[in-house]
């Protein structure tokens, strides 16, 4: 008969709880993992395979007593990296969805809203149409297992209790940040313009001719407009998503070695 002492037990717990934890914050803090469609007992269970699977290539663990002042501290700083990860994706999915709002007070579709349950808000339908695209995309290119690979990646960088974290990251995130409008801009420019030409177009012919109503046509024109410019530039999309995720990617892999510190 083997028996088993608590001390193994408690070692056997500290080896999968810790990574656990920054597994678990990151799938609660990116778009992908945190779909509320997504059960939660699912969500749990797959975080836990994944430190189980990358268990045997994590270094040792800190001879820290699991119910301590000490242990609390150390899951905090695992939660701070997992969400700083899963917010770089999440300004990933804010680009696209900054652009379909650009696009779709552009168009004249701003009222065109509907409850996402995910955000807890209203979204425009430009907005959440893209934002599943570029989902649909990250997965088609393997994004979901490059992020898991660097998911893996930062045990090594970051240890579990054998480091610190550098808090500039914070300020380096939040300048990230400013990638939202200007990507998103970027992206929602071909279509903005065009838009922008039509209205312009209708303001010149209302002002030749006063007695034509423009407001009964402008509505319908711009919307038509704005749904061709959209069918024909999506197919062309793809370069611009390959970039915007690499970029995602890069960022995600500097910051975490920002937070490591200097060597």
């Amino acid at each position: 008969m083997i028996d088993i002492t608590s001390a193994q037990w408690l070692g056997w717990l500290q080896l999968f709880f810790w990574p656990t934890v920054r597994i678990l914050a990151f799938f609660m803090a990116s778009p992908l993992w945190s779909l509320p469609s997504v059960p939660t007992p699912v969500k749990a269970l797959f975080g836990a395979g994944i430190a189980i699977a990358i268990a045997p290539a994590l270094p040792p663990m800190p001879a820290i007593p699991l119910f301590s002042l000490e242990s609390f501290g150390l899951m905090l700083q695992q939660i701070l990296i997992g969400v700083a990860m899963g917010m770089v994706l999440r300004i990933m999915i804010a680009v696209v969805q900054t652009a379909g709002e650009f696009i779709s007070m552009q168009m004249g579709l701003a009222f065109a809203t509907f409850y996402q349950p995910d955000a807890g808000t209203n979204t425009m339908v430009i907005s959440r149409m893209l934002e599943l695209l570029t989902l649909l995309m990250f997965l088609a290119l393997d994004g979901h297992l490059i992020t898991i690979e660097i998911l893996a990646w930062t045990f090594e960088v970051l240890p579990i209790g054998s480091t610190s974290i550098d808090a500039s990251f914070a300020e380096t995130l939040a300048r990230w940040g400013g990638t939202i409008f200007s990507s998103g801009l970027l992206m929602a420019i071909p279509v903005i313009t065009a838009l922008l030409l039509i209205n312009l177009s209708l303001g010149i012919l209302n002002r030749a001719s006063p007695q034509l109503s423009i407001f009964s046509v402008g509505f319908p024109m711009t919307l038509t407009a704005g749904l061709v410019m959209m069918t024909v530039l999506i197919p062309d999309m793809g370069g611009f998503w390959n970039d915007l995720f690499s970029q995602q990617l890069r960022f995600m892999q500097g910051m975490i070695e920002q937070m490591a510190g200097p060597p």
